[in-house]
């Protein structure tokens, strides 16, 4: 009876080995799903030495690289929002100084236009009365000055009446001055006063550009009325795009002309642009509480890649201060204590113990980078999956 349950005891000892056997497969396969390529530490001693050792292999296939601590640039900056804009002299709206119909306009937005270009013609029959009372004024004119001329030598011979060289004087001035009004008038038309003869008087006249640049809004349709006040389209010159950036009332202290600007587009912080302050406005928005701030780009052929209103962040730079540092994926952060591991020889790797301080574009400052002799190498990329082993 002893006999039978004590074989009894041992099928079922052989049962749950089995199944232990089999269970550790199952997960072992299901956890070879999950996680690729491990890291395997190949020695580990924490106690005495803190070294670390890998393989070639599992140093190439998890792209670790090694580096050393090098001077990099440390900014304090006061961070800034707004847009890309030009001066308002690059600015310019269009508009018909006489009313009329649009008789032809072919640009498009985005169309490059230079100062002096038709941009589109308008059509009125009041033109034709402009360009004949020109003429009018045109040719009475020398008959009244020669009438005047006359009238006042007389005048000084006492041969005709001061009623007379007063009619004849009034007369020349008045249409004199209607010449002149009508000369300012065929100008704005775009009609050339001294060419302009009875055979060419015209109903059509053109509106161009008064800056070269690039058109950036069209109101104006074929056949449309056109007022005189009304707005056709726009024109923008971008040669000379600049940065309009609000800052905190409270960090105006700490702007001065000329400073650095760390530009970066919305949603984009891989690629950098370069700019300084140019001015500094003195008036606070009481509603926002904040301070314009307007700046130049460095690289000038950086305004072909803007457009205005397109909106923007950057760093005012306030100070910069060259230090040790390493890159940040270099220093592990464990409980607030910071490690990094150095190459000893082969791919072994020391953990030893790093002073961290500031932080700025992907570096850390190391502040006892004096215990480290000047060609030490530190695991760059990778350092974390090791550490935290």
């Amino acid at each position: 009876m002893i006999i039978s349950m004590l074989n009894h005891v041992k099928n079922i000892k052989t049962l749950t080995r089995l199944f232990s056997f089999f269970l550790a497969i199952i997960l072992i396969s299901c956890n070879s799903n999950h996680k690729e390529n491990p890291i395997i530490v190949e020695s580990l001693d924490e106690t005495e030495n803190h070294l670390i050792t890998i393989t070639d292999s599992q140093f190439a296939s998890s792209n670790m690289a090694l580096g050393n601590i090098t001077k990099q640039e440390f900014n304090t900056y006061v961070k800034a929002n707004g847009i890309f804009d030009v001066p308002p002299e690059n600015k310019a709206t269009v508009s018909a100084y006489f009313a009329g119909y649009v008789k032809n306009i072919t640009l498009l937005p985005g169309n490059i236009v230079k100062k002096g270009q038709e941009l589109f013609t308008l059509e009125n029959p009041d033109y034709v009365q402009i360009q004949q009372d020109f003429l009018e004024a045109k040719s009475n004119l020398s008959y009244l000055k020669a009438d005047y001329e006359r009238q006042k030598s007389l005048m000084v011979d006492n041969i005709t009446s001061q009623k007379n060289f007063l009619k004849a004087e009034s007369e020349y001035k008045v249409t004199h001055t209607k010449f002149q009004s009508l000369q300012k008038k065929l100008s704005l038309m775009n009609i050339n006063p001294n060419t302009l003869t009875g055979e060419s008087i015209r109903s059509v006249i053109s509106v161009t550009a008064p800056i070269s640049g690039v058109v950036t809004s069209i109101q104006a349709s074929k056949g449309m009325f056109l007022n005189a006040s009304d707005i056709a389209m726009t024109v923008t010159n971008t040669e000379h795009l600049h940065l309009e950036l609000k800052i905190f009332e409270n960090d105006l202290p700490f702007i001065k002309v000329e400073q650095p600007i760390i530009i970066r587009l919305q949603n984009n912080d891989e690629k950098v642009y370069h700019g300084k302050v140019h001015l500094i406005n003195k008036s606070i928005n009481t509603t926002e509480r904040t301070i314009d701030i307007h700046g130049d780009l460095v690289n000038a052929d950086d305004t072909k890649l803007f457009a205005p209103g397109m909106y923007l962040e950057a760093q005012i730079v306030t100070s910069s201060k060259t230090l040790e540092a390493l890159p940040i994926e270099a220093v592990i952060d464990i409980e607030n204590d910071y490690y990094g591991l150095i190459k000893q020889e082969n791919h072994t790797f020391k953990k030893v113990i790093l002073k961290v301080g500031k932080t700025s574009n992907g570096f850390i400052e190391i502040l006892n980078a004096q215990e480290f002799s000047p060609n030490t190498e530190f695991l760059t990329k990778g350092a974390f999956n090791l550490i935290s082993e």
